[in-house]
């Protein structure tokens, strides 16, 4: 039920906002800006994250014929026709090994927002582990209790069904958590499941050598992303400051140039704040991208710029969107 009053209202302010939009792209000339993670081919992908490089490819390809491809960082007030800015999130070593030959391949900019706090590290975005403890076919205790005073709950693990359930619900409680309570949770789970180290790198996130590497393409800029991914709006004023100004002053260190935009953890409205976007502009930010549907004006606020999330479509599916996108 509560899925279907949720389509619901989507489907209201759809109907509310498509002819507002299309008045608005006819006064103004809108910028789209497409949001990606990943570029690569996974075995598995509860979170939606991968494009293929086949289907990346011919993504950008079907941009580049019709429509400019602006940089996010420059100033968009002149452009005289609709055009698209693509971006990525997070710092995945695959974002330098698969998705920059493509990008200039075919001579498209993109900024990528890099989380600092994993660069050059042993460990990985905590939602793959989860993934590899719960939804593995290794046998499992047949029973998860979190030990937390507020938010502490049981999940059954017993069969595959179960284990989604586990671990939707488990991630949904992270996503509001900031790092500490996360770790200790996490620390809950690993000792749970015996939990064992991976064995592999395919969801690691780059070194500095190659995020440095990254930033030197003339296709490539570089914006900040917080320290540890965590929900801004989950956080304390100053642990807001410290993630967002670390997160700035550690990728201006490693690059040896200033960082000037942006991009909030998750994106949705809810996951930031007002105080958020005032933190943004303190530190010297010039633009900062969200995660909410729309499509970016003269007049639109430069701390919350819309951008739409694309997920591994064919060129058919992706066109498809694309349409959509324009005006929703």
């Amino acid at each position: 039920m509560t899925n279907r009053i949720n389509d619901l209202k989507r489907a209201v302010r759809s109907s509310f906002c498509t002819p507002v939009n299309r008045l608005l792209n006819r006064i103004d000339p809108p910028v789209l800006v497409l949001l990606y993670h990943r570029v690569t081919a996974l075995p598995s992908d509860p979170e939606l994250l991968a494009v293929t490089p086949d289907n990346f490819r011919a993504q950008l390809r079907y941009l580049k014929e019709r429509y400019p491809v602006l940089r996010f960082e420059e100033e968009w007030e002149q452009q005289a026709k609709p055009a698209v800015v693509i971006t990525f999130d997070d710092g995945y070593a695959d974002n330098l090994l698969e998705a920059l030959p493509i990008l200039e391949e075919l001579e498209l900019p993109a900024t990528f927002f890099i989380t600092t706090g994993l660069i050059g590290t042993s460990q990985e975005f905590w939602w793959h582990e989860l993934e590899r403890m719960l939804l593995n076919e290794s046998p499992l205790p047949p029973r998860f209790t979190l030990e937390d005073g507020r938010y502490g709950q049981s999940w059954p693990a017993g069969s595959r069904e179960e284990r989604a359930e586990f671990y939707g619900g488990i991630v949904r409680l992270m996503n509001d958590s900031d790092s500490s309570q996360r770790e200790s949770w996490l620390n809950q789970i690993r000792h749970w499941a015996t939990h064992q180290e991976r064995s592999d790198d395919m969801h690691r996130a780059m070194t500095p050598d190659e995020l440095r590497l990254l930033a030197s393409s003339r296709w490539v800029t570089i914006g900040a992303h917080t320290v540890s991914h965590s929900r801004l709006s989950a956080l304390s004023l100053e642990a807001q400051r410290e993630e967002i100004f670390a997160s700035k002053r550690q990728l201006e260190v490693w690059l040896g140039r200033e960082i000037s935009t942006f991009s909030y953890p998750f994106g949705r409205r809810a996951d930031y704040t007002r105080e958020s976007s005032g933190l943004c502009r303190e530190a010297g930010f010039t633009k900062v991208a969200a995660n909410f549907p729309g499509q970016a004006h003269r007049w639109s606020d430069p701390y919350q710029i819309p951008r739409h999330l694309v997920r591994d479509w064919p060129v058919e599916t992706f066109a498809s969107k694309l349409k959509g996108f324009w005006t929703r």
